[in-house]
């Protein structure tokens, strides 16, 4: 029975779901990294990606890691009494709370693209929007939050097996290398979209109708999940202190 109370450890559960989270980051990285070699194997693994990540039990394991892990995060800082931390704690904080803000655009152009207008992604098609529309250096660093607070976190859960600190230096080789290796991928990709014509036809239809419509209630879905997310931190910060002076006047 004492092991119970280990299991459903909300350390567990943190490692669990950020297992699940680093996994999905890591497969976009090394995604964009194939980008070097050609976009068609890019393609390739993408789909194979989508298979995994948009079955139903792919979708339910990725979507309910993250609101798991979102949770868990919101709860640490309500129950939080100290907020003295060290600066790798200050990093990772930093990179987990920026990430969601970060990655609303990308759902955006992605799943909700998907739900609303019943359009299959593609990396042709996802890489020529985004470079039609300007934004590759923000796609470059979209993904280096999540990348950031994922190592820091495997790194402070794990640290103490002998094997990490053996493997210490590979690992922040590798942390260093792949978003490396996945820019340059990516910025391969744009150029061989734009090579192919695909960011010039988008440009010119740019200004059609439809594209306006759909780019407009976009938008407006990425201002409302903004709003809601940037909402929810707010009154767990603010939740904190007032739980804090509740216990204060009740120990006195």
């Amino acid at each position: 029975m004492s092991s119970l109370p280990r299991f459903f450890s909300a350390r567990r559960w943190r490692l669990a779901s950020g297992l699940v989270l680093f996994a999905y980051i890591s497969g976009h990285l090394i995604n964009h990294t194939l980008g070097l070699l050609s976009l068609e194997r890019a393609e390739a693994m993408l789909r194979m990606s989508m298979a995994i990540w948009q079955s139903r039990p792919g979708t339910i394991l990725l979507y309910g890691s993250a609101l798991l892990h979102f949770s868990l995060a919101l709860r640490s800082i309500y129950i939080r009494h100290d907020w003295r931390f060290p600066f790798v704690e200050i990093v990772r904080f930093w990179a987990g709370f920026s990430l969601p803000l970060l990655l609303i655009g990308h759902i955006a152009v992605t799943r909700l693209t998907m739900a609303l207008y019943d359009v299959k992604p593609d990396y042709a098609g996802i890489v020529s929007s985004i470079v039609a529309g300007g934004s590759q250096e923000w796609q470059i660093a979209l993904l280096a939050p999540g990348w950031l607070h994922g190592c820091l976190g495997l790194w402070i859960s794990l640290r103490h097996f002998a094997l990490m600190r053996r493997l210490q230096p590979l690992l922040i080789a590798g942390m260093v290398v792949l978003p490396i290796l996945s820019a340059a991928g990516f910025l391969a990709m744009s150029r061989e979209v734009e090579a192919m014509g695909l960011v010039s036809a988008l440009r010119d239809g740019a200004q059609e109708a439809f594209a306006v419509e759909r780019r407009a209630e976009l938008t407006a879905w990425k201002r409302d999940m903004t709003i809601g997310y940037l909402a929810i931190v707010t009154l767990a910060l603010l939740l904190g202190p007032i739980r804090r002076g509740v216990l204060r006047s009740r120990a006195v």
